[in-house]
């Protein structure tokens, strides 16, 4: 596919982006912008990739846009996709983040995207660019809210402050914390597990949760009775079923290959 700021793997059905340009903290720039794009747009078109992992080299996540290339980044505040080139992407798949080092500003918000974020002790998170009138828009606004609540939301966004990897576990911002250097191995194993799973119906209960925030219970019932009703189609039940019967998972194992 040609990258040059990203490097892309695949180890069975997980697809693996870092963002690597280690020399500007893994800030992005347009091109990054672009690759970024063009890597997670593939993974959610191509039906053998079940589980992505985004990461960054160099003992950092990300430090955000690359404010040296802030006239062409500006250019792309009103693309589909976002400035950042993946965060208004709604794709069907989950995405874990790995998380070492600075996670900060456009960063952040490309942490928030995922799905779920694991993080090493060294991780620390904010919205540095408050400082310089660089506003959110890759979602920040919008997504840290939903992940830690109002309170926590507004202290990261007025106060542009960093919290440590054990403060961001607290609040919930971070699911998974483990020692340094451990980040990337945890998020793979997180999605090699899930890629053992029926899919079709992992993502539409997905889908569910998403589509169900900020309704009405009455109304996230009937989303989630649709996205169930699909799946009940796919026929992952029954195989499912048979498996049990059988007696795969018996003691609440999770692996069921």
């Amino acid at each position: 596919m040609g990258y040059r700021n990203i490097i892309v793997e695949v180890r069975d059905h997980v697809f693996m982006v870092t963002i690597s340009r280690p020399e500007r903290r893994n800030a992005i720039d347009a091109d990054t912008a672009e690759e970024l794009y063009r890597a997670w747009t593939y993974f959610d078109n191509n039906p053998g990739l079940y589980v992505g992992v985004i990461t960054g080299t160099g003992g950092n996540f990300s430090s955000g846009a690359d404010l040296y290339d802030i006239d062409r980044l500006v250019n792309r505040v009103s693309n589909p996709e976002g400035p950042l080139g993946l965060t208004r992407l709604r794709l069907s798949k989950p995405v874990i983040a790995a998380v070492s080092g600075y996670c900060v500003a456009g960063g952040l918000e490309i942490v928030l995207w995922a799905d779920l974020r694991v993080a090493d002790r060294t991780a620390r998170f904010g919205f540095l660019e408050r400082r310089f009138g660089v506003p959110l828009v890759d979602g920040g606004t919008q997504r840290l809210v939903r992940i830690v609540g109002l309170g926590r939301a507004l202290d990261l966004v007025l106060t542009g402050r960093l919290i440590s990897a054990e403060e961001a576990y607290q609040w919930g911002l971070v699911n998974y914390l483990v020692d340094e250097g451990k980040a990337l191995d945890k998020a793979i194993e997180i999605a090699e597990l899930i890629s053992e799973y029926p899919q079709e119906t992992l993502r539409n209960d997905r889908l569910a949760v998403y589509e169900g925030l900020g309704k009405p219970l009455s109304e996230g019932l009937i989303i989630e009775m649709n996205y169930g009703l699909r799946s009940i189609r796919t026929g992952e039940i029954y195989e499912g079923v048979k498996r049990f019967r059988d007696g795969v998972g018996r003691h609440g194992d999770l692996h069921i290959k």
